[in-house]
């Protein structure tokens, strides 16, 4: 499959790294009804690459530079979102990296599972020098859809902060939420990352099934972040949140299941909602951030004929925290 060619406001990537994500494995299986996947699908929205060439136009970039290319390539720029700085939430349609509405071409767009991209260099984040490539890749998806939440609800120290699952969501939010001196919770159902999330920076980490802790956290938290990518039932999770606290939804994106109390959210004016990524200003935001402060994703390095596996191991739950496929045989970083 080809790209398109280079216009005056694009730059071309070589292609370094890609994260894999879980919603490259919900698109590539066809597992959202309310996004139905066209075929063929090239998934990978966390990609790291090298300039090769730009358009006559572009200005940010040069041959040579490192650039990130995250969720989204393109949107109208004019609606009242896009100039709040909010192109995720275009009134007149994101331009998602894959499997989305090219507006250059109006075909489907392609991933970073690829040796090379074009985008629109507005969509370019330009990588700090001497940025670890391969850990960086993750803060353009799982950075930036942990950093999103806690930014916008204001998230600072000495504030409690739940994170509910510890996969490659989780363990960026864990670190975004201590940088920030928060008093960080883990819920997993894993036994074997409740040492892991004490690593990572949480200061305590409880199983779901642990009935006598939550019962103990009730009514405790200002935050809780879930990054789990399938709906569960919420409710023993709402009860954890302090008078006016926040459950924030970034992981499932499916139906959820029902079984709210109204008179629980009501009593404690809780609130349950959602977000998704951010714009391309705080995207940079966070990744400025993370270079400024050491924090990098923790990854496996995969290879791209091991893509299958690893959406195996994705889903069964058997990856510290994120896989990166390594397409940097013969280029030179």
């Amino acid at each position: 499959m080809s790209r398109r060619a280079v216009g005056p406001n694009d730059v071309l990537l070589d292609v370094l790294y890609c994260g894999i994500c879980h919603s490259d494995i919900h698109q590539a299986r066809n597992e959202w009804p309310t996004i139905p996947t066209v075929y063929p699908c090239v998934p990978g929205h966390e990609i790291i690459g090298k300039v090769a060439a730009v358009g006559s136009a572009v200005t940010r970039f040069k041959v040579g530079d490192i650039g990130g290319v995250g969720c989204m390539v393109d949107s109208c720029g004019t609606c009242d979102n896009c100039l709040a700085d909010r192109e995720q939430n275009c009134l007149n349609g994101t331009s998602f990296t894959y499997n989305s509405r090219d507006r250059a071409t109006g075909e489907n767009t392609l991933g970073g599972y690829s040796e090379k991209m074009v985008v629109s260099e507005r969509f370019v984040i330009r990588i700090p020098p001497g940025a670890d490539l391969a850990a960086t890749a993750p803060l353009l998806c799982a950075g930036i859809t942990t950093f999103s939440p806690m930014q916008h609800w204001k998230l600072s120290s000495r504030q409690r902060v739940g994170v509910v699952g510890l996969g490659g969501l989780g363990h960026m939010a864990v670190k975004l939420a201590a940088a920030r001196k928060a008093a960080v919770t883990v819920f997993t159902t894993s036994p074997g990352k409740i040492v892991d999330a004490k690593r990572l920076g949480a200061q305590e980490a409880v199983l779901w099934s642990d009935a006598a802790s939550m019962k103990r956290l009730a009514n405790r938290f200002d935050l809780l972040i879930s990054t789990v990518p399938q709906a569960y039932p919420m409710q023993p999770f709402m009860d954890l949140l302090a008078l006016d606290g926040t459950l924030v939804n970034v992981g499932a994106l499916n139906q959820l299941e029902g079984g709210l109390i109204g008179m629980s959210m009501a009593f404690g004016r809780k609130s349950l909602a959602g977000s998704m990524i951010g714009g391309i200003a705080e995207t940079q935001e966070v990744v400025d951030y993370c270079a400024a402060r050491g924090i990098k994703a923790d990854v496996e390095l995969i290879r791209p004929e091991q893509i299958d596996q690893a959406y195996d191991r994705v889903v069964a739950k058997d990856v510290r925290y994120r896989f990166v496929i390594d397409l940097t045989a013969g280029k030179k970083a």
